[in-house]
């Protein structure tokens, strides 16, 4: 069985390293990742340069791109054959609510789903993370489920994890929260008056609607097990659509 493992944090991260740790115990390993950090590029690829791979050891590659690429990279270019699960984690931070738009860690779980792989997205929850190990057993238990009874069409898990030493005893399956945005972007002004901006990391604040949320299983010390569908079809709307004058 192939396990192929990548993130968005870059191919030293310690999360990557205790994730590949822990379900090398039910499976043969591949990690192909970014060679650098990659948070916030979502679901993008490079089209404007080519894309090179490096081996830095057995079934261990790393690729100057984004976690899109290192799937398709490992999928296209690097794997024998179609690996049996992907799981892109475990992310330094949470990945939660709206903020699953802009993850690496979850487009890439996304790309494998797009290629037919049944794929987990996981994150630890602190931003200054300690305990990887708890949440890499997590999801090896999670993963062996997956791959004993497989996930509905297009649909693959995003997974938030509090950072604990010890195992979480409990797990919510859970819908996403609702993320409230304010000042995320920083204006300066440099050394010769110039101004400049960050789009900085916020506290995150939280609607607090529905006891079923992502936000609301890790506030409780849950973990939080959210399934994710490709389909972005607003069906309801759709409907009402139909019966629009026309424009």
């Amino acid at each position: 069985m192939i396990v192929l493992l990548t993130n968005d944090d870059g191919v030293n991260a310690k999360g990557l390293l205790a994730l590949k740790k822990e379900v090398s115990k039910i499976g043969q390993v591949w990690v192909v990742a970014p060679d650098r950090e990659q948070s916030a590029t979502s679901h993008s690829l490079t089209l404007q340069h080519p894309l090179r791979i490096n081996k830095i050891g057995e079934r261990f590659y790393s690729v100057d791109g984004t976690p899109t690429d290192a799937v398709m990279l490992a999928v296209h270019a690097i794997l024998k054959r179609r690996a049996d699960i992907l799981i892109s984690g475990i992310n330094h931070g949470p990945n939660m609510g709206d903020d699953v738009s802009y993850s690496g860690t979850v487009a890439a779980a996304m790309e494998g789903t797009i290629l037919n792989i049944p794929s987990i997205a996981v994150s630890n929850v602190n931003w200054d993370a300690k305990h990887f190990e708890s949440a890499a057993r997590f999801v090896k238990r999670l993963a062996k489920f997956v791959l004993e009874n497989g996930l509905p069409r297009d649909t693959f898990l995003n997974v938030n994890v509090p950072d604990r030493r010890k195992s979480v005893t409990g797990y919510r399956i859970t819908r996403l929260g609702k993320r409230v945005y304010s000042d995320v972007v920083i204006e300066k002004i440099d050394p010769r008056g110039r101004n400049y901006y960050w789009i900085g990391e916020q506290t995150p604040i939280w609607e607090k609607k529905g006891d079923d949320t992502d936000f609301a299983a890790i506030k409780k010390g849950y973990i939080s097990v959210t399934p994710l569908h490709l389909d972005l079809t607003d069906y309801k709307a759709m409907e009402k659509m139909k019966d629009w004058k026309k424009l």
